[in-house]
Protein backbone atom coordinates (compact mmCIF):
# COMPACT_ATOMS: atom_id res chain seq x y z
CA UNK A 1 0.00 0.00 0.00
CA UNK A 2 1.74 3.05 -0.95
CA UNK A 3 0.50 6.69 0.45
CA UNK A 4 0.70 8.89 -2.71
CA UNK A 5 -0.35 11.88 -0.20
CA UNK A 6 1.86 15.27 -0.54
CA UNK A 7 2.01 17.15 2.32
CA UNK A 8 3.37 20.94 3.39
CA UNK A 9 3.35 23.45 6.12
CA UNK A 10 3.54 26.85 7.28
CA UNK A 11 4.15 28.80 9.81
CA UNK A 12 4.89 32.59 11.28
CA UNK A 13 6.77 32.94 14.24
CA UNK A 14 6.75 35.51 16.77
CA UNK A 15 3.13 36.85 16.10
CA UNK A 16 1.87 39.21 18.51
CA UNK A 17 -0.95 37.00 19.68
CA UNK A 18 -1.36 34.77 22.62
CA UNK A 19 -1.57 31.40 22.46
CA UNK A 20 -4.46 30.87 23.79
CA UNK A 21 -6.73 33.60 21.27
CA UNK A 22 -4.80 31.94 18.19
CA UNK A 23 -5.44 28.27 19.65
CA UNK A 24 -9.18 29.15 19.67
CA UNK A 25 -9.50 29.92 15.93
CA UNK A 26 -7.32 26.97 14.76
CA UNK A 27 -9.36 24.45 16.17
CA UNK A 28 -12.13 25.56 14.19
CA UNK A 29 -10.20 24.96 10.80
CA UNK A 30 -8.30 21.91 11.75
CA UNK A 31 -10.04 18.90 9.74
CA UNK A 32 -11.37 21.18 7.16
CA UNK A 33 -10.79 21.72 3.35
CA UNK A 34 -9.23 24.66 2.44
CA UNK A 35 -12.33 26.41 0.70
CA UNK A 36 -14.46 25.76 3.81
CA UNK A 37 -11.83 26.97 6.21
CA UNK A 38 -11.56 29.91 4.21
CA UNK A 39 -14.53 31.04 4.85
CA UNK A 40 -14.91 30.47 8.02
CA UNK A 41 -11.96 32.94 9.03
CA UNK A 42 -13.32 35.34 7.02
CA UNK A 43 -16.76 35.42 9.03
CA UNK A 44 -15.13 35.47 12.54
CA UNK A 45 -14.52 38.56 14.26
CA UNK A 46 -10.92 37.96 15.25
CA UNK A 47 -7.59 39.44 14.76
CA UNK A 48 -5.74 35.94 14.59
CA UNK A 49 -7.82 35.00 11.58
CA UNK A 50 -6.24 37.55 9.48
CA UNK A 51 -2.79 36.21 10.24
CA UNK A 52 -4.01 32.52 9.94
CA UNK A 53 -5.61 33.33 6.32
CA UNK A 54 -1.54 34.42 5.10
CA UNK A 55 -0.45 31.17 6.71
CA UNK A 56 -3.44 29.51 4.94
CA UNK A 57 -2.46 31.01 1.77
CA UNK A 58 1.02 30.37 1.92
CA UNK A 59 0.81 26.92 2.90
CA UNK A 60 -0.98 26.90 -0.70
CA UNK A 61 1.25 28.38 -2.50
CA UNK A 62 4.26 25.58 -0.91
CA UNK A 63 2.47 22.84 -1.89
CA UNK A 64 1.32 23.95 -5.32
CA UNK A 65 5.32 24.72 -5.85
CA UNK A 66 6.38 21.14 -4.51
CA UNK A 67 3.67 19.43 -7.43
CA UNK A 68 4.51 22.15 -9.99
CA UNK A 69 0.55 21.59 -10.77
CA UNK A 70 -2.87 23.77 -10.17
CA UNK A 71 -4.09 22.54 -6.82
CA UNK A 72 -7.76 21.74 -6.41
CA UNK A 73 -9.03 23.94 -3.42
CA UNK A 74 -12.08 21.21 -2.54
CA UNK A 75 -9.03 18.22 -1.98
CA UNK A 76 -6.48 20.66 0.37
CA UNK A 77 -7.34 19.22 3.58
CA UNK A 78 -5.49 20.99 6.72
CA UNK A 79 -4.01 17.99 8.70
CA UNK A 80 -3.00 20.23 11.66
CA UNK A 81 -3.06 23.69 13.07
CA UNK A 82 -1.95 24.72 16.11
CA UNK A 83 0.11 27.28 17.85
CA UNK A 84 3.15 27.33 20.25
CA UNK A 85 4.27 29.60 22.32
CA UNK A 86 6.91 31.96 21.50
CA UNK A 87 8.92 34.58 23.77
CA UNK A 88 7.26 36.92 26.01
CA UNK A 89 8.17 40.65 25.51
CA UNK A 90 8.59 42.21 29.39
CA UNK A 91 7.57 45.99 29.61
CA UNK A 92 6.86 48.48 32.50
CA UNK A 93 4.14 50.69 33.25
CA UNK A 94 4.71 53.76 35.44
CA UNK A 95 1.75 53.75 38.41
CA UNK A 96 1.20 56.04 41.51
CA UNK A 97 3.90 56.73 44.27
CA UNK A 98 7.17 55.32 42.14
CA UNK A 99 5.92 51.52 41.75
CA UNK A 100 5.89 49.77 38.12
CA UNK A 101 3.07 47.95 36.87
CA UNK A 102 4.64 44.78 34.47
CA UNK A 103 3.20 44.72 31.67
CA UNK A 104 3.09 40.91 29.55
CA UNK A 105 2.79 41.28 25.68
CA UNK A 106 2.98 37.10 24.47
CA UNK A 107 4.01 35.91 20.97
CA UNK A 108 3.02 32.78 19.30
CA UNK A 109 4.29 30.72 16.49
CA UNK A 110 1.88 29.25 14.38
CA UNK A 111 1.80 26.62 11.77
CA UNK A 112 -0.38 24.97 9.25
CA UNK A 113 0.26 21.63 7.75
CA UNK A 114 -2.08 20.57 4.75
CA UNK A 115 -2.26 17.76 2.68
CA UNK A 116 -3.82 16.77 -0.87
Amino acid sequence: MTNNRVQSHASAKYVRLSTHKSRRVLQQIQGKNYQEARLILEFMPYKACKIIIKILESALNNISQKTNSEINKKELVIKEAFANRGPVLKRFQPRAQGRAFPIRKPTCHITIKVEI
